[in-house]
Protein backbone atom coordinates (compact mmCIF):
# COMPACT_ATOMS: atom_id res chain seq x y z
CA UNK A 1 0.00 0.00 0.00
CA UNK A 2 2.67 2.25 0.94
CA UNK A 3 4.82 1.70 -2.27
CA UNK A 4 1.46 2.53 -3.93
CA UNK A 5 0.67 5.77 -2.41
CA UNK A 6 4.57 6.15 -3.22
CA UNK A 7 4.17 5.62 -6.55
CA UNK A 8 1.22 7.37 -7.12
CA UNK A 9 2.86 10.41 -5.49
CA UNK A 10 5.73 10.45 -7.88
CA UNK A 11 3.34 10.34 -10.40
CA UNK A 12 1.59 13.13 -9.95
CA UNK A 13 4.86 15.21 -8.89
CA UNK A 14 6.36 14.34 -12.40
CA UNK A 15 3.06 15.24 -14.21
CA UNK A 16 2.82 18.99 -12.76
CA UNK A 17 6.53 19.46 -13.48
CA UNK A 18 6.13 18.15 -17.31
CA UNK A 19 2.83 20.50 -17.19
CA UNK A 20 5.04 23.02 -16.03
CA UNK A 21 7.59 22.84 -18.64
CA UNK A 22 5.07 21.98 -21.19
CA UNK A 23 3.56 25.91 -20.61
CA UNK A 24 7.02 28.13 -20.37
CA UNK A 25 8.15 25.80 -24.22
CA UNK A 26 4.23 26.64 -25.61
CA UNK A 27 5.32 30.38 -24.62
CA UNK A 28 8.34 30.67 -25.81
CA UNK A 29 7.94 28.70 -29.46
CA UNK A 30 3.96 28.52 -29.82
CA UNK A 31 2.41 31.65 -28.31
CA UNK A 32 2.99 34.15 -30.94
CA UNK A 33 0.66 33.08 -33.47
CA UNK A 34 -1.28 30.05 -31.52
CA UNK A 35 -3.73 30.16 -28.91
CA UNK A 36 -5.06 26.75 -27.69
CA UNK A 37 -8.14 27.00 -27.12
CA UNK A 38 -9.62 29.91 -30.00
CA UNK A 39 -8.03 30.32 -33.32
CA UNK A 40 -5.81 33.30 -34.30
CA UNK A 41 -2.89 33.17 -36.73
CA UNK A 42 -2.68 29.57 -36.67
CA UNK A 43 -5.36 26.94 -35.76
CA UNK A 44 -6.41 26.40 -31.91
CA UNK A 45 -4.45 23.78 -31.10
CA UNK A 46 -6.77 21.98 -28.27
CA UNK A 47 -6.94 18.52 -29.35
CA UNK A 48 -4.10 18.60 -32.24
CA UNK A 49 -2.47 15.16 -31.02
CA UNK A 50 -5.41 13.57 -31.22
CA UNK A 51 -6.42 15.00 -34.77
CA UNK A 52 -2.98 13.71 -35.96
CA UNK A 53 -3.06 10.25 -34.48
CA UNK A 54 -6.61 9.73 -35.26
CA UNK A 55 -5.70 10.49 -39.07
CA UNK A 56 -2.69 7.99 -38.64
CA UNK A 57 -0.01 10.31 -38.44
CA UNK A 58 0.88 10.53 -35.24
CA UNK A 59 4.66 10.93 -35.91
CA UNK A 60 4.29 13.13 -38.56
CA UNK A 61 3.14 15.78 -36.01
CA UNK A 62 6.91 15.73 -35.10
CA UNK A 63 8.17 16.51 -38.22
CA UNK A 64 5.31 18.94 -38.86
CA UNK A 65 6.63 21.58 -35.76
CA UNK A 66 10.13 20.59 -36.68
CA UNK A 67 9.83 22.28 -40.30
CA UNK A 68 6.42 22.23 -41.95
CA UNK A 69 7.41 23.75 -45.59
CA UNK A 70 9.54 20.78 -45.84
CA UNK A 71 6.43 18.10 -45.05
CA UNK A 72 4.50 20.33 -46.93
CA UNK A 73 6.54 20.19 -49.96
CA UNK A 74 7.10 15.85 -49.54
CA UNK A 75 3.19 15.73 -50.02
CA UNK A 76 2.86 12.84 -47.88
CA UNK A 77 1.14 13.60 -44.89
CA UNK A 78 -2.99 14.76 -45.64
CA UNK A 79 -2.76 16.60 -42.24
CA UNK A 80 -0.05 18.97 -43.06
CA UNK A 81 -1.47 19.65 -47.00
CA UNK A 82 -4.82 20.57 -45.18
CA UNK A 83 -3.97 23.41 -42.72
CA UNK A 84 -1.02 24.94 -45.26
CA UNK A 85 -3.86 27.27 -46.42
CA UNK A 86 -5.38 28.16 -42.86
CA UNK A 87 -3.09 31.26 -42.92
CA UNK A 88 -1.40 33.12 -45.45
CA UNK A 89 1.72 32.98 -43.78
CA UNK A 90 3.86 29.83 -43.44
CA UNK A 91 4.83 28.27 -40.11
CA UNK A 92 8.22 28.67 -39.32
CA UNK A 93 11.00 26.14 -38.30
CA UNK A 94 11.08 25.63 -34.66
CA UNK A 95 13.90 23.90 -33.27
CA UNK A 96 12.36 21.15 -30.17
CA UNK A 97 13.42 17.97 -29.96
CA UNK A 98 10.38 15.54 -29.82
CA UNK A 99 10.76 15.39 -26.06
CA UNK A 100 10.29 18.94 -26.01
CA UNK A 101 7.11 18.51 -28.34
CA UNK A 102 5.55 15.82 -26.13
CA UNK A 103 5.73 17.96 -23.31
CA UNK A 104 4.00 21.05 -25.80
CA UNK A 105 1.62 18.73 -26.25
CA UNK A 106 0.84 17.31 -22.74
CA UNK A 107 0.21 21.02 -21.91
CA UNK A 108 -1.83 21.53 -24.70
CA UNK A 109 -4.07 18.32 -23.79
CA UNK A 110 -4.14 19.46 -19.92
CA UNK A 111 -4.85 22.95 -20.53
CA UNK A 112 -7.33 24.63 -18.54
CA UNK A 113 -8.29 28.34 -18.90
CA UNK A 114 -7.66 30.06 -15.69
CA UNK A 115 -10.38 30.95 -13.37
CA UNK A 116 -10.46 34.62 -12.16
CA UNK A 117 -12.23 34.07 -8.23
CA UNK A 118 -14.03 37.97 -7.91
CA UNK A 119 -12.03 39.50 -4.65
CA UNK A 120 -9.08 37.49 -5.48
CA UNK A 121 -5.56 39.49 -5.98
CA UNK A 122 -3.75 37.61 -8.96
CA UNK A 123 -0.45 37.02 -8.04
CA UNK A 124 2.15 40.21 -9.27
CA UNK A 125 -0.83 42.61 -8.81
CA UNK A 126 -0.89 45.10 -6.85
CA UNK A 127 -3.31 44.90 -3.41
CA UNK A 128 -5.74 47.91 -3.34
CA UNK A 129 -5.08 49.69 -0.41
CA UNK A 130 -7.91 49.95 2.65
CA UNK A 131 -8.38 52.02 5.20
CA UNK A 132 -11.14 50.58 7.85
CA UNK A 133 -12.03 52.14 10.74
CA UNK A 134 -11.03 50.97 13.89
CA UNK A 135 -14.80 50.40 15.06
CA UNK A 136 -13.51 49.38 18.83
CA UNK A 137 -10.87 52.61 19.36
CA UNK A 138 -13.92 54.40 18.17
CA UNK A 139 -16.12 52.98 20.18
CA UNK A 140 -14.41 53.64 23.39
CA UNK A 141 -13.90 57.50 22.12
CA UNK A 142 -17.97 57.26 21.91
CA UNK A 143 -18.19 56.10 25.49
CA UNK A 144 -15.49 58.56 26.84
CA UNK A 145 -17.60 61.70 24.69
CA UNK A 146 -20.69 60.23 25.64
CA UNK A 147 -19.69 60.55 29.39
CA UNK A 148 -18.70 63.82 29.16
CA UNK A 149 -22.28 64.39 27.25
CA UNK A 150 -23.84 63.15 30.39
CA UNK A 151 -21.69 65.59 32.64
CA UNK A 152 -22.55 68.25 30.94
CA UNK A 153 -26.51 67.57 30.74
CA UNK A 154 -26.18 67.35 34.81
CA UNK A 155 -24.68 70.62 34.93
CA UNK A 156 -27.53 72.59 32.94
CA UNK A 157 -30.33 70.65 34.98
CA UNK A 158 -28.70 71.81 38.27
CA UNK A 159 -27.52 75.20 36.82
CA UNK A 160 -31.21 75.36 35.55
CA UNK A 161 -32.96 74.08 38.70
CA UNK A 162 -30.33 77.03 40.81
CA UNK A 163 -32.11 79.80 38.45
CA UNK A 164 -35.11 78.79 38.51
CA UNK A 165 -35.15 78.36 42.61
CA UNK A 166 -33.43 81.86 42.78
CA UNK A 167 -36.25 83.38 40.63
CA UNK A 168 -38.56 82.18 42.45
CA UNK A 169 -37.10 83.58 45.82
CA UNK A 170 -38.75 87.05 47.37
CA UNK A 171 -35.76 88.88 47.35
CA UNK A 172 -35.30 88.38 43.83
CA UNK A 173 -38.88 89.55 42.97
CA UNK A 174 -38.33 92.44 45.46
CA UNK A 175 -35.18 93.67 43.32
CA UNK A 176 -36.99 92.93 39.85
CA UNK A 177 -39.88 95.00 40.94
CA UNK A 178 -37.36 97.78 41.82
CA UNK A 179 -35.34 97.70 39.07
CA UNK A 180 -38.32 97.07 36.37
CA UNK A 181 -35.89 95.05 34.29
CA UNK A 182 -37.89 93.23 31.79
CA UNK A 183 -35.41 92.80 29.77
CA UNK A 184 -33.80 90.02 31.89
CA UNK A 185 -36.64 88.24 32.60
CA UNK A 186 -37.63 87.87 29.06
CA UNK A 187 -34.16 86.09 28.75
CA UNK A 188 -35.12 83.91 31.29
CA UNK A 189 -38.21 82.73 29.76
CA UNK A 190 -36.54 81.96 26.58
CA UNK A 191 -33.47 80.33 28.22
CA UNK A 192 -35.84 78.15 30.48
CA UNK A 193 -38.14 77.50 27.35
CA UNK A 194 -34.98 76.19 25.56
CA UNK A 195 -33.73 73.57 27.81
CA UNK A 196 -37.41 72.38 28.34
CA UNK A 197 -37.50 71.35 24.57
CA UNK A 198 -36.44 68.24 23.40
CA UNK A 199 -32.96 67.38 22.81
CA UNK A 200 -31.01 65.94 19.93
CA UNK A 201 -31.71 62.91 18.20
CA UNK A 202 -28.82 61.00 16.46
CA UNK A 203 -28.97 57.23 14.99
CA UNK A 204 -25.70 55.41 14.57
CA UNK A 205 -24.65 52.29 12.83
CA UNK A 206 -26.36 49.25 15.11
CA UNK A 207 -25.10 46.29 13.27
CA UNK A 208 -27.69 44.29 12.08
CA UNK A 209 -28.13 40.47 13.91
CA UNK A 210 -27.76 38.79 10.34
CA UNK A 211 -24.56 41.33 9.34
CA UNK A 212 -22.69 40.70 12.54
CA UNK A 213 -18.93 40.20 11.65
CA UNK A 214 -16.63 38.57 13.82
CA UNK A 215 -14.76 40.90 16.30
CA UNK A 216 -16.85 43.67 15.33
CA UNK A 217 -18.62 45.74 18.71
CA UNK A 218 -21.95 46.00 18.30
CA UNK A 219 -21.88 49.88 17.54
CA UNK A 220 -20.12 50.76 14.38
CA UNK A 221 -18.70 54.37 15.24
CA UNK A 222 -16.82 56.12 12.50
CA UNK A 223 -15.04 59.67 12.78
CA UNK A 224 -17.95 61.66 11.51
CA UNK A 225 -19.63 60.16 14.49
CA UNK A 226 -17.31 61.27 16.83
CA UNK A 227 -17.33 64.46 15.11
CA UNK A 228 -21.08 64.86 15.80
CA UNK A 229 -20.87 63.78 19.19
CA UNK A 230 -17.74 66.58 20.03
CA UNK A 231 -19.90 69.02 18.20
CA UNK A 232 -22.37 68.33 20.45
CA UNK A 233 -20.63 68.44 23.45
CA UNK A 234 -19.00 71.65 22.48
CA UNK A 235 -22.82 73.27 22.22
CA UNK A 236 -23.66 71.73 26.06
CA UNK A 237 -20.47 73.40 27.38
CA UNK A 238 -21.64 76.57 25.71
CA UNK A 239 -25.18 76.16 27.14
CA UNK A 240 -23.33 75.64 30.68
CA UNK A 241 -20.99 78.71 30.08
CA UNK A 242 -24.27 80.72 28.88
CA UNK A 243 -26.43 79.57 32.13
CA UNK A 244 -23.59 80.66 34.76
CA UNK A 245 -23.55 83.92 33.29
CA UNK A 246 -26.91 84.38 32.92
CA UNK A 247 -26.87 83.21 36.90
CA UNK A 248 -23.97 85.73 37.81
CA UNK A 249 -26.43 88.43 36.17
CA UNK A 250 -29.38 87.50 38.62
CA UNK A 251 -27.23 86.93 41.26
CA UNK A 252 -25.98 90.42 40.85
CA UNK A 253 -28.75 92.17 40.37
CA UNK A 254 -29.22 91.85 43.96
CA UNK A 255 -26.26 91.87 45.83
CA UNK A 256 -24.29 94.47 43.34
CA UNK A 257 -20.60 94.25 43.44
CA UNK A 258 -19.16 97.44 44.99
CA UNK A 259 -18.06 98.23 41.39
CA UNK A 260 -21.01 98.63 38.78
CA UNK A 261 -20.17 98.04 35.27
CA UNK A 262 -21.03 100.92 32.97
CA UNK A 263 -23.73 99.78 30.04
CA UNK A 264 -22.14 102.10 27.19
CA UNK A 265 -21.02 99.70 24.84
CA UNK A 266 -17.66 100.69 24.46
CA UNK A 267 -16.89 100.14 27.99
CA UNK A 268 -18.81 97.05 27.93
CA UNK A 269 -16.56 95.63 25.35
CA UNK A 270 -13.45 96.78 27.78
CA UNK A 271 -15.00 94.66 30.52
CA UNK A 272 -15.70 91.47 28.54
CA UNK A 273 -11.75 91.50 26.70
CA UNK A 274 -9.88 92.61 30.11
CA UNK A 275 -12.38 92.45 32.78
CA UNK A 276 -10.48 95.85 34.20
CA UNK A 277 -12.04 98.47 36.49
CA UNK A 278 -11.84 101.98 35.05
CA UNK A 279 -9.03 104.33 36.57
CA UNK A 280 -11.32 106.64 38.20
CA UNK A 281 -12.17 103.66 40.41
CA UNK A 282 -9.32 102.00 41.00
CA UNK A 283 -9.51 103.10 44.87
CA UNK A 284 -11.77 100.32 45.32
CA UNK A 285 -9.47 97.14 44.17
CA UNK A 286 -6.77 98.48 46.07
CA UNK A 287 -4.34 95.74 48.10
CA UNK A 288 -3.71 96.19 52.26
CA UNK A 289 0.05 95.90 51.50
CA UNK A 290 2.27 99.18 50.35
CA UNK A 291 6.16 99.62 49.00
CA UNK A 292 7.64 103.04 48.81
CA UNK A 293 3.87 104.49 48.25
CA UNK A 294 2.88 102.04 45.48
CA UNK A 295 0.14 99.91 46.27
CA UNK A 296 -0.77 96.66 43.88
CA UNK A 297 -4.11 96.53 42.42
CA UNK A 298 -6.27 93.29 42.41
CA UNK A 299 -7.20 93.13 39.26
CA UNK A 300 -9.11 89.86 37.84
CA UNK A 301 -7.43 87.74 34.99
CA UNK A 302 -8.73 88.97 31.12
CA UNK A 303 -11.74 86.63 30.50
CA UNK A 304 -10.01 85.41 26.83
CA UNK A 305 -6.87 84.24 28.80
CA UNK A 306 -8.88 83.07 31.53
CA UNK A 307 -10.97 80.92 29.04
CA UNK A 308 -8.27 80.15 27.12
CA UNK A 309 -6.49 78.57 29.44
CA UNK A 310 -9.53 76.55 30.59
CA UNK A 311 -9.63 75.43 26.68
CA UNK A 312 -6.04 74.34 27.27
CA UNK A 313 -6.90 72.34 30.38
CA UNK A 314 -9.77 70.30 28.11
CA UNK A 315 -7.21 70.00 25.53
CA UNK A 316 -4.84 68.75 27.05
CA UNK A 317 -7.76 66.08 28.76
CA UNK A 318 -8.66 64.91 25.18
CA UNK A 319 -5.66 64.70 23.71
CA UNK A 320 -4.33 62.63 26.70
CA UNK A 321 -7.59 59.97 26.17
CA UNK A 322 -7.22 59.94 22.61
CA UNK A 323 -3.84 59.67 22.06
CA UNK A 324 -2.05 57.52 25.56
CA UNK A 325 -5.63 55.75 26.13
CA UNK A 326 -7.32 55.24 23.12
CA UNK A 327 -4.27 54.47 20.98
CA UNK A 328 -5.50 56.97 18.47
CA UNK A 329 -3.42 57.67 15.30
CA UNK A 330 -0.31 60.00 15.60
CA UNK A 331 0.60 62.50 12.97
CA UNK A 332 3.04 60.30 11.32
CA UNK A 333 0.07 57.37 10.92
CA UNK A 334 -2.21 60.16 9.41
CA UNK A 335 0.51 61.23 7.26
CA UNK A 336 1.08 57.48 6.06
CA UNK A 337 -3.04 57.06 5.51
CA UNK A 338 -2.98 60.61 3.22
CA UNK A 339 -0.06 59.36 1.07
CA UNK A 340 -1.80 56.00 0.11
CA UNK A 341 -5.24 57.91 -0.09
CA UNK A 342 -3.62 60.41 -2.45
CA UNK A 343 -0.83 57.87 -4.05
CA UNK A 344 -4.05 55.67 -4.43
CA UNK A 345 -6.04 58.35 -6.52
CA UNK A 346 -3.05 59.55 -8.85
CA UNK A 347 -2.55 55.73 -9.59
CA UNK A 348 -5.84 55.16 -10.69
CA UNK A 349 -5.94 58.33 -12.56
CA UNK A 350 -2.87 57.75 -14.50
CA UNK A 351 -4.03 54.40 -15.15
CA UNK A 352 -7.10 55.60 -16.87
CA UNK A 353 -5.41 58.07 -18.65
CA UNK A 354 -2.84 55.55 -20.21
CA UNK A 355 -5.18 53.12 -21.14
CA UNK A 356 -7.15 55.92 -23.47
CA UNK A 357 -4.34 55.78 -25.76
CA UNK A 358 -6.05 54.24 -29.49
CA UNK A 359 -5.23 55.06 -33.21
CA UNK A 360 -6.64 57.96 -33.05
CA UNK A 361 -4.37 59.81 -30.25
CA UNK A 362 -1.46 57.61 -29.66
CA UNK A 363 1.96 59.33 -29.99
CA UNK A 364 5.24 58.44 -30.38
CA UNK A 365 7.35 57.47 -26.95
CA UNK A 366 11.06 59.34 -27.59
CA UNK A 367 12.01 58.76 -23.80
CA UNK A 368 14.84 55.64 -23.42
CA UNK A 369 12.24 54.42 -20.59
CA UNK A 370 9.74 53.88 -23.16
CA UNK A 371 11.59 52.68 -26.08
CA UNK A 372 13.52 49.88 -23.68
CA UNK A 373 9.81 49.25 -22.48
CA UNK A 374 8.79 47.75 -25.92
CA UNK A 375 12.05 45.83 -26.43
CA UNK A 376 11.25 42.65 -24.44
CA UNK A 377 7.25 42.88 -25.72
CA UNK A 378 8.91 42.77 -28.97
CA UNK A 379 11.31 39.90 -28.55
CA UNK A 380 8.18 37.88 -26.90
CA UNK A 381 5.93 38.91 -29.73
CA UNK A 382 7.19 39.77 -33.11
CA UNK A 383 10.71 37.92 -33.50
CA UNK A 384 8.81 34.65 -34.62
CA UNK A 385 7.96 36.77 -38.11
CA UNK A 386 10.07 39.35 -38.15
CA UNK A 387 13.56 38.15 -36.10
CA UNK A 388 15.51 41.13 -34.84
CA UNK A 389 13.75 43.67 -37.27
CA UNK A 390 14.93 42.47 -40.69
CA UNK A 391 12.16 40.24 -41.42
CA UNK A 392 12.03 36.66 -42.13
CA UNK A 393 7.72 35.20 -42.63
CA UNK A 394 6.95 39.19 -41.89
CA UNK A 395 8.40 41.88 -43.84
CA UNK A 396 11.49 43.68 -42.85
CA UNK A 397 10.61 46.57 -39.98
CA UNK A 398 14.01 48.39 -40.01
CA UNK A 399 13.74 49.72 -44.19
CA UNK A 400 12.06 52.88 -45.47
CA UNK A 401 9.52 50.44 -47.62
CA UNK A 402 5.83 49.84 -45.29
CA UNK A 403 3.05 47.67 -46.17
CA UNK A 404 0.52 49.99 -44.21
CA UNK A 405 2.28 53.05 -43.27
CA UNK A 406 5.20 54.02 -40.96
CA UNK A 407 3.21 56.88 -39.02
CA UNK A 408 3.01 55.86 -35.44
CA UNK A 409 -0.70 55.53 -35.27
CA UNK A 410 -0.49 53.42 -38.40
CA UNK A 411 2.10 50.98 -36.80
CA UNK A 412 0.08 51.28 -33.99
CA UNK A 413 -2.88 49.85 -35.52
CA UNK A 414 -0.96 47.29 -37.25
CA UNK A 415 0.12 45.59 -34.23
CA UNK A 416 -3.53 46.59 -32.33
CA UNK A 417 -5.63 44.68 -35.15
CA UNK A 418 -3.48 42.70 -37.30
CA UNK A 419 -3.72 42.51 -40.98
CA UNK A 420 -5.17 39.96 -43.77
CA UNK A 421 -1.93 38.61 -44.89
CA UNK A 422 -1.77 36.86 -41.71
CA UNK A 423 -0.19 39.13 -39.17
CA UNK A 424 -2.12 38.46 -35.58
CA UNK A 425 -3.96 40.87 -33.38
CA UNK A 426 -2.16 41.80 -30.45
CA UNK A 427 -5.08 43.70 -28.95
CA UNK A 428 -6.12 40.34 -27.01
CA UNK A 429 -2.29 40.12 -25.32
CA UNK A 430 -1.48 43.24 -25.13
CA UNK A 431 -2.87 46.47 -23.22
CA UNK A 432 -2.82 50.01 -25.20
CA UNK A 433 0.57 50.93 -23.44
CA UNK A 434 2.07 47.93 -24.31
CA UNK A 435 0.89 48.49 -27.91
CA UNK A 436 2.36 51.82 -27.83
CA UNK A 437 5.67 50.90 -26.67
CA UNK A 438 6.07 48.08 -28.94
CA UNK A 439 5.17 50.23 -32.02
CA UNK A 440 7.95 53.09 -30.71
CA UNK A 441 10.16 50.32 -30.55
CA UNK A 442 9.86 49.32 -33.98
CA UNK A 443 9.92 52.76 -35.23
CA UNK A 444 13.22 53.44 -33.53
CA UNK A 445 15.15 50.31 -34.84
CA UNK A 446 18.04 51.42 -36.71
CA UNK A 447 18.40 49.73 -41.05
CA UNK A 448 19.75 46.05 -40.69
CA UNK A 449 19.98 44.48 -44.21
CA UNK A 450 17.15 41.27 -44.31
CA UNK A 451 14.22 40.48 -46.71
CA UNK A 452 13.32 42.32 -49.70
CA UNK A 453 11.73 45.53 -49.47
CA UNK A 454 7.48 45.16 -49.17
CA UNK A 455 5.24 47.79 -49.96
CA UNK A 456 5.69 51.46 -50.59
CA UNK A 457 8.46 53.50 -49.57
CA UNK A 458 7.94 56.39 -46.90
CA UNK A 459 10.70 59.02 -45.75
CA UNK A 460 12.83 58.20 -42.63
CA UNK A 461 11.08 60.33 -40.07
Amino acid sequence: MKILNILTFASLFLTTLTYGQGEALFKAKCNTCHMVDKNSTGPLLKGVKTKWTDAGEGELIYDWVKNSPKLIAGGKSKMALAIKDFSGSEMPPQQASNEEIDQILDYIDNYTPPVTTPGVTNPGEEKEVKVVPNYKENLKIMYALGGLMLVLLLAIILMSNSILTFVKSDVFKKKLREQENMNKILVLLISIGALCIPGYSYGMSVVPEETVQENLPWLLVTRTDLYVVIAIDIVLLLVVIYLRGLFNDFYYMVYPRKVKATKTRQKRAAKILTDAVPVEEENSILMDHEYDGIRELDNNLPPWWVWGFYLTIFFAFAYILYYHVFNGNNQETEYKISVLRAQKEIDAYLKDAAMNVDETNVTLLTEPEGIAAGKPLFEANCTACHKDGSGDIGPNLTDNYWLYGNDIKDVFGTIKNGTPNGMPEHASKLNPVQLQQVASYVLSLKYKPGKEPQGKEYPKK
